[in-house]
């Protein structure tokens, strides 16, 4: 099974027929409203475009003519309501302007008004629906008297005419704009997932070292109160309160090895992925094939990737042996995790493929799933390549130090 993510098609109405049904009556008022707003429509581009481009020698003629762009923008918000509701078209809204940057002045905002793409191909639209508008009222004026048998596959092909219009003109259809969405999209995943991670360490410390730690200054707070009085059972109690010391750190270094393990920042990938290899209940192969570490960000992802798949591999696969391979290829970072255990897993499996999935799609990655029943199940991940900054080879150095003399 190979996972991957597409964009729903299907838009498209039944097929016409003889009968008068609801999707033939949504398309017969559409194409009788093209004639009131394509004339609303034209007269608000011609006038307002002609009276701003004869100003636009003048101080105010830039800026009206920035206003008239962004009111194109709403006919063209309005035509593609009108479209979703009465055609069915499935349409994405153009991403909104950005709002004027800090120190920007008052040219630099108009400017970017006026180059904006989104609202001059509203203009556009505006401009030629006019001699449609008036062919398609026209048509259904008469066809609604003379030619009402055949009005259902004449009224299709005339619709079928507007969808190309708004899909052509009033759709996002640059690969901008399809590109901001996506990232829009992304972010969403980012801060949801960073949101979960938090409120997981914040409930890894609450419910484990922190009610350890107040135990343990409790327990302290005795023994000091029993120091005098009973020598012997103060000791006891420092020495059960030098266990728990010893359990809470415990604890603290398997929370620090969840946020960023410390193999990963000293040693990289190779050694990382052996160390959570050696935890999995089969036993596994690493290759890692890298002549150089990527930036620390790509290689935390890539860790913690392989490290929830050998996860799964461990609580339900079933294997007596896995592998996982890494390696470059121009500028992606590959990943494959292959076991032999019963296979039929699935992105909505419950097994965290899918949160998987969308991590690595919020960076730019991707995630194909090939798990048939009965095994073998192999997973291919790829990150983005990114160079390690010197500065993060710097911050390596700097923590290999700390560590180093904390040792000594």
């Amino acid at each position: 099974m190979t996972a991957s993510i597409t964009a729903p098609d299907n838009d498209r109405p039944p097929p016409a027929r003889f009968a008068f049904d609801r999707h033939t009556w949504k398309e017969i008022a559409h194409l009788l409203a093209n004639l009131p707003t394509a004339l609303l429509g034209f007269v608000y581009v011609t006038v307002t475009i002609s009276v701003g481009a004869g100003l636009s020698v003048t101080v105010i003629g830039l800026p009206l003519l920035a206003l008239v762009l962004m009111g194109a923008r709403g006919i063209g918000r309005a035509e593609r309501a009108r479209a979703r509701a009465l055609l069915g078209v499935r349409i994405d809204e153009p991403s909104p302007l950005p709002g004027p940057a800090r120190g920007e002045g008052v040219f630099a905002s108009v400017w970017s008004r006026l180059k904006d793409p989104v609202a001059w191909r509203s203009v556009l639209y505006s401009f030629i629906r006019l001699p449609w508008g008036v062919l398609t009222f026209t048509v259904m004026v008469v066809g609604l008297f003379v030619l009402w048998p055949v009005l259902p596959f004449i009224a299709r092909g005339l619709t079928n005419a507007d969808r190309a219009m708004v899909r052509g003109l009033l759709s996002p259809s640059d690969e901008l704009e399809r590109r901001i969405a996506e990232l829009e999209s992304d972010r969403g995943v980012v801060v949801d997932t960073a949101a979960a991670d938090l409120r997981r360490i914040e409930r890894d410390l609450h419910d484990g070292a922190q009610a350890r730690l107040v135990a343990l200054a409790m327990g302290l707070g005795l023994a000091k109160e029993k120091l005098l009085e009973d020598p012997d059972a103060a000791a006891a109690m420092v020495d059960e309160a030098h266990g728990e010391v010893k359990l809470a750190l415990r604890e603290l270094r398997d929370l620090a090895r969840g946020i960023h393990p410390a193999v990963l920042t000293d040693r990289g990938l190779d050694a990382a992925l052996s160390s959570v290899a050696s935890r999995c209940t089969a036993p596994v192969t690493v290759t890692v094939n890298l002549d150089e570490r990527p930036a620390a960000a790509i290689e935390g992802i890539a860790y913690f990737t392989v490290s929830e798949l050998l996860q799964n591999v461990s609580k339900h696969a079933r294997a007596t042996r896995a592998s996982v391979d890494v390696w470059r290829s121009g500028d992606r970072l590959l990943l494959q995790v292959m076991d032999d255990g019963k296979g039929g897993a699935r992105l909505d499996g419950g097994t965290g493929m899918a949160g998987l999935a969308e991590r690595l799609g919020a960076v730019d990655g991707l995630f194909v799933l090939d798990s048939p029943p009965g095994g073998p199940t192999t997973v291919t991940a790829e990150l983005p390549w990114r160079v390690r900054e010197a500065g993060e080879a710097r911050e390596v150095r700097e923590v290999r130090e700390v560590r180093g003399a904390h040792s000594h």
